[in-house]
């Protein structure tokens, strides 16, 4: 038996990257997962997970739109009879730094990152309620709250935001059997972070990538799929005493006091 048997997982920006990662180690435990993305290459990754035998639903959801979410959220509810896990993975990020970033850019971010996941969370968080039974998992990361590189001022301030935002509701939704756990990724390898690298070198982003990695004391990024393997773990009854705090998955890169020679 898998440790998410039985269970309806719900994962946003589940399209690609850790979204992809996450959805893909939950049905893999188990899961049936409802993949929520604004892109078309949902149904894509969707059919992917379906091939290898194990259940997923494409829903082409925008997290900026309540709307959206609370239509897919109830159809799930409707149709599969609960929702038991929400993973709140969808995220942006644009590299400007900040008097130079313009304010549609700057609302971008808190749209999506921050109102996105104010959105989810309120369409899903009812049908968790009325079962007295649910597992949030919020996609934070260490840039932010911990680390930050130039440019990443409305980026690094979403993510911050988020940590609030996991805590408060955690103390909230405790009496409903609801638990409520920030994951904080360092470097992954996901199309996010090829893009920043391309940014840098264009034609040939791999000695970024390779320099990145070189920086990090496991001397590798990180795999959507090691992402995949934490969140499923917050999202099953192993962390029933885990509510409230936020993990770190970096490789250890957040450790040193000062930069590796």
């Amino acid at each position: 038996m898998g440790k998410l048997d039985g269970r309806i997982a719900v994962v946003t920006g589940a399209a690609m990257g850790n979204g992809e990662g996450i959805a893909r180690v939950m049905a893999k435990y188990g899961a049936h997962v409802a993949l929520w993305d604004i892109s078309d290459k949902v149904f894509e990754t969707a059919k992917a997970i379906q091939s290898e035998g194990y259940k997923a639903s494409p829903f082409k959801v925008d997290v900026r739109k309540f709307g959206d979410c609370k239509a897919a959220a109830d159809d799930i509810a409707n149709k599969l009879g609960k929702i038991d896990i929400l993973c709140n993975n969808a995220g942006v990020t644009r590299m400007i730094k900040f008097l130079e970033m313009s304010d549609e850019v700057r609302d971008f971010h808190f749209d999506v990152n921050i109102k996105g996941v104010w959105n989810c969370t309120k369409a899903v968080l009812p049908h968790m309620i009325e079962k007295k039974y649910g597992r949030i998992v919020i996609m934070s990361s260490v840039t932010g709250p911990m680390v930050v590189n130039s440019g990443e001022t409305a980026y690094a301030t979403t993510k911050a935001a988020l940590w609030g935002f996991t805590k408060a509701l955690a103390i909230e939704v405790v009496k409903d059997n609801i638990t409520v756990n920030a994951i904080c990724p360092g470097m992954i390898r996901t199309p996010m972070v090829e893009n920043a690298a391309r940014e840098f070198s264009p034609d040939d982003p791999e000695p970024i990538l390779d320099m990145i990695a070189s920086t990090i004391p496991m001397g590798r990024l990180g795999n959507p799929l090691e992402i995949g393997e934490l969140a499923s773990f917050l999202a099953s009854d192993e962390s029933t005493y885990i509510t409230g705090t936020q993990v770190v998955i970096d490789g250890g890169n957040s450790l040193p006091e000062v930069p590796t020679p």
